[in-house]
């Protein structure tokens, strides 16, 4: 706010105090697409955390799993293409974590998936597809920059140029984690090295 003042004084920008509240309802205004999506997604996380839905997802999601006997990695392959797929119409990372998590992370650990193995799932779906999704928030920014060395360039060319890569990704990447998981290799430091 001070620097924003200083500059727009010594500047010349703004001549009257008035201005610097006008260039501070410019700039809130931008976010106000925002601020009305998060407003809803709030109101959706806290509903759905009152209503203890998640957590009777989870046991009865589980109990299906378990009577299904579905070995670790198809389950976990299973998750990926779930997140892969709500990435496509979801943006928001973040928003999809919280739609998935209370629900997959208690699920996968009543059969025996550890949590970040679950985390590490949810990001091969979720970034594998980011590409291929006009909701991804930097889609326009990708767009912008294609636009400068081919100025025809559209969205559906550069869905249709990044599809191979992106099912490229979401192929290795599940096979790095089923080799992964197979192989019981930790997905992190077990017994970090003691402090000197």
């Amino acid at each position: 706010l001070l620097c924003g003042y200083i500059y727009g004084r010594f500047s010349g920008t703004w001549r009257q105090s008035h201005k610097l509240v006008d260039a501070m309802e410019a700039s809130m205004a931008t976010m106000a697409g925002y601020l009305v999506l998060m407003f809803f997604a709030a109101q959706f996380v806290a509903y759905f955390a009152w209503s203890n839905l998640g957590i009777i997802f989870a046991i009865h999601g589980a109990e299906l799993l378990t009577e299904l006997n579905a070995p670790a990695p198809v389950m976990l392959v299973a998750f990926i293409l779930i997140a892969a797929t709500i990435n496509l119409f979801v943006g928001s990372g973040g928003a999809k974590w919280a739609l998935l998590a209370p629900v997959f992370i208690p699920m996968l650990m009543l059969v025996g998936i550890a949590p970040e193995t679950t985390q590490v799932a949810f990001r091969i779906g979720d970034s594998s597809t980011n590409i291929i999704t006009p909701l991804m928030p930097y889609f326009g920014v990708v767009l912008a920059f294609a636009q400068q060395y081919r100025k025809d360039i559209g969205i559906g060319t550069i869905m249709s140029m990044m599809l191979p890569y992106s099912v490229a990704f979401l192929i290795g990447w599940t096979a790095l984690l089923v080799l992964w998981t197979g192989m019981d290799w930790p997905l992190g430091v077990i017994n970090p090295p003691a402090a000197n």
